[in-house]
């Protein structure tokens, strides 16, 4: 068990790889169980539940009533902002959906979010839409002054010109973008999350080495985003923190992590 303590800023610990469900493919029993239980022994004192949509937010927060040491976040992801109108909601009940969420699990929700713009991948909802939604998103925060826990891909521009309208604080998660977008994000108050995502390439590293430590905040965004022998990064990895059993997810066991799918005991 490591002497030092940390806390998972973000895990998306609902996905269905945690049930043992891959790609619609059962492959294993449902094993979060085994999988919080590594990450306590690990050192882990806390993780937050990232919630990206309005079920999955309802979701991480069911799963972070079944342990004190779990959390959760409430907010619409911006390649899910098409959400907002669909045939089940309104942008107005579907906004309500989210406030009653909130409020009536405020012992377990720490943050807004995820939300914020992605461009790179425009196929799921455009530029506009995401904009309109996530700005909608900003508006109830506004009476809950919740951190933000965001998401920004290719799209820190336009993220930063709404964020100077506000004046919230929280995270920009797995963070991959340059120098100059960072210190314009932690000018604005939020720190930088980090995960293998953040770290792929030496301009990565060099991003990473000339942010103040004090805003740097470290998540695994579990089960993706783990650090691969083709990152940069890698050759940093201790031995010992290479050491942790891993397993095809056919050949399954509940002492073994699962090749590919990332978990909270990476942060160690």
């Amino acid at each position: 068990m490591s002497f030092r303590k940390f806390i998972d800023i973000g895990a998306n610990l609902t996905d269905s790889m945690y049930q043992g469900i891959y790609n619609g493919s059962t492959k294993h029993r449902p094993d979060i169980e085994d999988v919080l239980k590594r990450s306590w022994e690990s050192g882990l004192t806390k993780i937050i539940i990232t919630g990206g949509s309005l079920d999955e937010s309802r979701k991480a927060i069911d799963l972070a009533k079944s342990d004190d040491r779990l959390y959760a976040t409430v907010g619409c992801h911006p390649t899910r902002c098409s959400e907002f109108e669909t045939n089940d909601f309104t942008p107005e009940t579907y906004l309500q959906g989210l406030n009653d969420l909130i409020k009536n699990n405020q012992e377990k929700v720490i943050a807004f979010g995820e939300c914020g713009l992605d461009y790179d991948r425009l196929q799921f909802c455009s530029k506009d839409v995401q904009k309109k939604y996530f700005q909608l998103q900003l508006s109830l925060n506004e009476s809950l002054r919740l951190p933000l826990f965001l998401h920004c891909r290719n799209s820190a521009t336009d993220l930063q010109a709404i964020l100077k309208k506000y004046s919230f604080n929280g995270v920009v998660h797995s963070f991959d973008g340059t120098i100059a977008e960072a210190r314009n994000f932690i000018d604005l108050g939020f720190y930088i999350g980090l995960n293998g995502c953040s770290l792929k390439t030496e301009e990565n590293l060099e991003t990473v080495k000339v942010l103040p430590e004090d805003r740097l905040l470290i998540e695994t965004d579990c089960p993706w985003c783990d650090i691969r022998p083709t990152h940069a990064s890698y050759k940093y990895i201790r031995d010992e923190n290479k050491a942790i059993p891993s397993v095809k997810k056919e050949k399954w066991t509940c002492d073994s992590m699962v090749k590919g799918r990332n978990e909270p005991i990476n942060i160690r």
